[in-house]
């Protein structure tokens, strides 16, 4: 990924988890699923909708729960491959084949809970078409959520990428670019925050929400839900699928009240992929 500026977080997240999470930060701990089941999720929705289980649903089903929070989402594939953590919830299936490719890491999907549709936002236009030549749009600037920014402008006909373009594709495969749009770079949740400063940006659907924005209204225009390979999944480290208290958290994250709860609180701007 091309989000290395965020390696000392990552570490610092790391080292600090494993002085915090006894039974669960060391190699000789991950056989033992006596304690908590210890999760990281970003805050919005993952450890919304995971707080939601916990106060809700996790006594009922004999199930031990511990969201921890991280704003840097960077942060959680490290902590889980090395154990601080039990799983997490943040990411979607393109992303996990980065990182584990970049990383060498070992990182596998347990089940897919939710889709957070990318968008695009702008406080200048009413509409994609009202972009003028010349337009600058930020999108986010680590490799698979940018081709996801890029692909949804070409799908919405606002630029043409080359034949194959895939996962990793950057401005540079673009063919075609009849507004002349110019892209600026930025962190993912960095975008939603360059609205001002930008004719429009391309925004994840979580940071969308941080940022009061609703995606099935506010956005210019809107992924699709329909065949998305980029629904949001719980995963663990390879081996650990069988965990009981993995299998249990899963069980209750696919659940027709986790289902509610998603429609009922974020009304379209986070989906259900179950």
């Amino acid at each position: 990924m091309r989000n290395t500026a965020k390696l000392t977080t990552a570490v610092l997240a790391a080292g600090a988890l494993t002085l915090g999470l006894s039974g669960c930060g060391s190699s000789d701990a991950a056989s033992d699923t006596s304690g908590p089941l210890v999760v990281a999720a970003s805050p919005t929705p993952h450890a919304e909708i995971l707080n939601f289980v916990k106060e809700n649903l996790a006594k009922k089903a004999g199930l031990d729960l511990e969201v921890k929070e991280f704003s840097d989402y960077t942060a959680q594939n490290p902590v889980t491959e090395d154990g601080s953590v039990d799983a997490n919830y943040f990411q979607n299936q393109p992303y996990l084949d980065d990182y584990n490719k970049k990383n060498g890491t070992h990182i596998v999907p347990v089940v897919t809970v939710h889709l957070e549709p990318l968008g695009l936002y702008s406080h200048k236009v009413k509409s994609a078409d009202a972009l003028k030549s010349g337009a600058t749009v930020a999108v986010p600037n680590d490799s698979v959520n940018e081709a996801r920014a890029l692909k949804l402008l070409a799908a919405n006909g606002l630029i043409t990428l080359k034949d194959g373009a895939g996962n990793e594709a950057t401005p540079a495969d673009i063919v075609k670019n009849p507004k002349n749009l110019e892209f600026k770079e930025l962190e993912a949740p960095q975008t939603p925050r360059s609205l001002d400063d930008v004719d429009a940006a391309v925004v994840n659907g979580n940071y969308a929400i941080e940022a009061d924005l609703k995606p099935a209204e506010d956005a210019l225009v809107l992924e699709s839900a329909k065949g998305n390979p980029n629904g949001n999944f719980l995963a663990v480290k390879d081996g650990n699928e069988d965990d009981p208290r993995v299998r249990k958290l899963a069980k209750l994250l696919t659940s027709a009240e986790v289902k509610k709860f998603i429609q009922d609180t974020y009304a379209g701007s986070v989906i259900a992929s179950f």
